[in-house]
């Protein structure tokens, strides 16, 4: 398994449409595609984790009651965006 800090976004996001194009094609053994499946969650979990501490990072103005313009941190838990219900698609 690859480290969420080895791979980049991108790479992860372009490794996982690989893997889905593997396993659309359906040319892939049974064992194959259990790999290439449990390869592409793991991908899934990086960019899910990436995408969540990219959004707590975003900065946005807002303006106060005052009329004076505040800045604000986007704070979101990633227990918020993270679903434990059963895969709803593929990945």
């Amino acid at each position: 398994m690859v480290e969420k800090k080895t791979i980049s976004f991108e790479e992860a996001i372009r490794e996982l449409e690989d893997i889905a194009e593997k396993l659309e094609r359906g040319t892939l053994s049974l064992e194959d595609s259990i790999k290439a499946y449990e390869r592409g969650m793991e991908l899934k979990k990086i960019c899910s984790e990436r995408l969540v501490d990219a959004e707590a990072k975003i900065e946005f103005l807002t303006k106060a009651p005052s009329g004076e313009v505040v800045k604000s941190t986007v704070k979101k838990k990633k227990e918020e965006t993270t679903t434990n219900k059963a895969e709803e698609d593929l990945f």
